[in-house]
């Protein structure tokens, strides 16, 4: 009876899924029986795909907008491109560990192959960077048919005051580990990308610790050719809803209020009025704060710098980050993707006076006091258009499951949350002294660009000094690094600083950024990512037999130290404890290891 009980609870839940599926009526991709219903889509933007029988036919426009070319297939075609027009180059970032050169498209009036030379024109210039999660690719076919369209097209005039840097492919290794079951919860393409590198990295959790080549790479030409503004393409997961372009970036609390403005007062009324024009539908990221009730409201992100986004604020680099609509058809998405990167266009090369007025003010801010970590706190409501759901109970699981019907909804006035409120904050050094035997950490500063000068002799200095108490260590591996946190004490010390060591100006463009690499507390500082672990391990010890007279001699000698050990046998566990009680006086001893959990870094005061 029970067997009969659940087979026939299976057999009504996949006829619901059927009837779930009844829009559109032909599948386009495998997922589709299982995933919520979708109302077919129609927009002005279609008047931007060209026949199979035009000379410039993407590889997307040819298959009937269901699948994306793979790394062969785009390389050969951008090359077929770029060799017939003067306004495109090619130009390799770097190459992949498995040895694919990630290609970069330069896109000019005057046909710059170099950093230097774009430089020259005096235009502002957009890096679009697609496929850093290879699955989510929307931003490499869109990207390729509006090269398609500025190069032999209606849109030469966009290239007129602004340039464009183009990556295709970021996770190129990932990118060829193509398969249909990649992303499940995804409307196509038909085969889509891995979401990690080869040596299993996520790329947009690396831009602080930059382990990849992939992302050492890109940080080298974001240096190199100094976008004004920077896009990273994705595609998200989560609730259903009905907008299918989502974006956003830096929020105003952060370290680039003035971007923060440009962005939200002058790049996103234009960008969303054209996307509306195009029947698409623009909206924040949005994140459900219990995808199963949306009573509960939704999230408003103040990234940290591992992301793209997050990252840019930190650097005072404008940097969105697209979320197209998982859930909308691979068409809809690469259509809505190309609308946005027009208008981007567009209104960098119109508002270029303003936009640079607005990095220039964030890079020489210099804040006296830089927040490390936020907290949550309410924010404005929003009027949500979401889709309509139920809750049902689970015969698979034996849980409530949302049952998405694809019928909009306004959810109006829904509660926000956003991690905006400062939590730890620090008072801003003059500079940080690194030794320079610190070498992999000296490098990662480097690698981001910044300034750092080493000193040619001996200085003395006023410096503050931390050292640590109760390390955590992370209990699994994350992204390839054991993380870590600690109970952190300052001291001020003056000391004299050898020759060699590395002095790191905070008074430079990127100084925000070093404080957040260098203090401990941040959230991806280099400290969190392990690269100062050793710091937690002893190598010296000493023998029971030698600390017995030792400690015998340092009471003798010492009255306070006497006094504070009868103190610490009012502890029942220590007094009880040999070994600890051995170890409280060796660790007093000027035979312990005075550099144990110090932070090797020092950092300059006034």
């Amino acid at each position: 009876m029970r067997l009969i009980a659940l087979s026939t609870c299976i057999t009504s839940i996949i006829l619901s899924s059927a009837s779930f599926a009844q829009t559109p009526t032909n599948h386009q991709f495998i997922n589709d029986a299982i995933l919520p219903p979708i109302h077919v889509w129609q927009g002005k933007s279609e008047a931007l795909l060209v026949g199979h029988d035009h000379p410039w036919v993407t590889p997307f426009e040819q298959q009937e907008y269901v699948t994306s070319p793979d790394y062969t297939q785009t390389t050969q075609w951008l090359d077929k491109l770029v060799s017939k027009s003067a306004n495109l180059q090619k130009v390799s970032i770097g190459k992949s560990p498995q040895g694919r050169d990630i290609w970069m498209i330069i896109a000019s009036k005057e046909g710059a192959a170099s950093a230097q030379q774009l430089s020259k024109n005096n235009k502002a210039t957009v890096l679009v960077q697609a496929g850093i999660h290879s699955g989510e690719i929307d931003g490499k076919d869109a990207g390729m048919m509006l090269l398609r369209d500025m190069a032999f097209g209606a849109k030469q005039a966009l290239l007129d005051n602004v340039n464009l840097l183009f990556i295709p492919i970021l996770s190129v290794d990932a990118h060829e580990r193509s398969n249909q079951y990649n992303r499940v919860n995804q409307r196509g393409p038909v085969n889509m990308g891995w979401r990690t590198t080869a040596t299993n990295l996520n790329l947009n959790r690396d831009y602080a610790k930059a382990d990849a080549a992939e992302m050492q790479h890109l940080l080298k030409a974001i240096n190199q050719w100094q976008p004004d503004l920077y896009i990273d393409v994705h595609v998200t997961d989560g609730i259903d809803y009905q907008y299918d372009v989502t974006f956003g970036y830096n929020v105003k609390q952060g370290y680039s209020p003035s971007i923060f403005n440009w962005l939200e007062e002058t790049y996103r009324p234009e960008v969303e009025s054209a996307l509306t024009a195009h029947d698409h539908i623009p909206g924040k990221l949005i994140f459900a704060n219990n995808n199963a009730d949306m009573s509960q409201g939704v999230s408003y992100w103040n990234p940290s710098p591992r992301f793209s986004n997050g990252y840019g604020d930190a650097r005072h680099l404008p940097t969105i980050l697209i979320e197209n609509h998982s859930l909308k058809p691979f068409k809809q998405r690469v259509l809505g993707t190309y609308v946005m990167l027009e208008q981007t266009l567009k209104t960098v090369a119109n508002h270029a006076e303003s936009l640079t007025a607005a990095i220039k003010q964030d890079q020489q801010r210099h804040s006296p006091q830089i927040t490390l970590t936020w907290q949550n706190e309410s924010q404005p409501d929003w009027d949500f258009k979401g889709i309509d759901y139920r809750i049902e109970k689970s015969a698979i699981s034996g849980a409530d499951v949302v049952r998405w019907n694809g019928q909009p909804k306004l959810y109006a006035a829904l509660p926000v949350i956003g991690n905006t409120k400062a939590d730890i904050q620090v008072k801003r050094p003059t500079a940080y002294y690194i030794p320079a035997q610190w070498k992999a950490v000296i490098d990662k500063l480097a690698l981001h660009g910044i300034e750092v000068s080493t000193l040619n002799a001996p200085v003395n200095i006023r410096a503050e000094q931390y050292r640590f108490e109760q390390p955590q260590f992370g209990q699994a591996d994350y992204e390839s690094r054991q993380t870590v946190s600690a109970k952190l004490i300052s001291t001020q010390i003056d000391t004299t600083i050898a020759a060699g060591t590395i002095k790191v100006s905070t008074a430079q463009p990127l100084g925000d950024l070093a404080v957040l690499l260098l203090e401990p507390q941040a959230e991806d500082s280099l400290f969190y990512w392990g690269f100062f672990n050793t710091i937690f391990t002893l190598t010296e010890y000493i023998e029971d037999y030698a600390v017995e007279p030792l400690a015998v001699k340092m009471l003798a000698e010492n009255s306070s130290l006497k006094a504070e050990f009868e103190l610490a046998l009012l502890d029942k566990n220590f007094a009880q404890d040999s070994k600890a009680r051995l170890r409280w006086f060796y660790e007093r001893s000027p035979y312990y290891d005075a550099q144990y959990q110090v932070y090797p870094v020092l950092r300059g005061i006034d």
